[in-house]
């Protein structure tokens, strides 16, 4: 089984994660900004290097693969299933602890890569500015700051507090436009309330780590909290906070 996945390339990688994440080959080749016929020759390619006949099966074989390697980056959703979040029935059926640790990790983990990249794109595509010299420049990066970090927290608490409430479509509304733009609100429901069955309602929680990451567009908080849930005693939280419209808003979630 790994041996066809040794032979992928890190495009074909790519490629098969997003269609597990919910994308069909034009949403994919929108993503990448490549020709459909290119997103096809990728998915062939994989599916005869993992020697199955659909390139949904290579996704799904391709994700228990890696989840094993990954032993998790597990996707906080205090929902479910992948960073990271976007739906349709077959994506992916949680039966089990195992099962739901591993879509953690696909809705977080995988979410947060594709939110990271996307962040860049709409930097380049909708967010330039003008240099004053005919060319255009990325904005600049928001420092690091007291504040800064004061309000990334604040609005992954209140996030975290839309979850808690059980309020899914609230919560979606909070999370950043690279997000949405990935995962439909109606499959962050979905897959949220799964999770909500499996861990339990939350009990207690706690500040641990806030880390600011200055990377493109304009940088990004990395903030974990240590938590306890009904039938789950000890998980970490760990929220991508991106900047849009003067504030902050998720990008990614993970749990483990």
């Amino acid at each position: 089984m790994t041996a066809g996945y040794d032979t992928l390339t890190e495009k074909e990688k790519e490629t098969l994660r997003l269609l597990l994440g919910g994308h069909d080959a034009k949403s994919i080749a929108r993503h990448l900004g490549l020709s459909v016929h290119t997103i096809h020759e990728r998915l062939r390619d994989a599916r005869r290097k993992m020697a199955v006949s659909s390139s949904r099966e290579a996704a799904r074989l391709l994700h228990r693969i890696e989840g094993q390697d990954h032993e998790l980056l597990g996707d906080k959703r205090i929902g479910d299933d992948r960073p990271t979040m976007a739906a349709q029935s077959d994506r992916q059926t949680i039966s089990s602890t195992g099962d739901w640790r591993r879509a953690a990790w696909i809705a977080g983990g995988l979410a947060m890569t594709i939110s990271l990249a996307l962040l860049a794109m709409l930097a380049q595509s909708g967010t330039n500015v003008s240099a004053g010299n005919g060319q255009t420049a990325a904005p600049p990066l928001i420092a690091r700051t007291s504040s800064s970090e004061a309000a990334a927290t604040e609005a992954a608490r209140h996030f975290l507090a839309l979850l808690d409430h059980d309020d899914w479509a609230g919560s979606w509304k909070a999370t950043h436009k690279s997000f949405q733009m990935l995962n439909t609100v109606e499959w962050w429901a979905q897959t949220s309330q799964s999770v909500r069955t499996r861990i339990g309602k939350p009990i207690s929680r706690e500040l641990a780590t806030v880390d600011f990451t200055a990377a493109p567009p304009n940088g990004y908080w990395v903030i974990t909290f240590k938590a306890r849930y009904g039938n789950q005693a000890s998980v970490t939280e760990t929220l991508q906070m991106a900047s849009e419209d003067g504030g902050w808003k998720l990008a990614a979630i993970s749990i483990e």
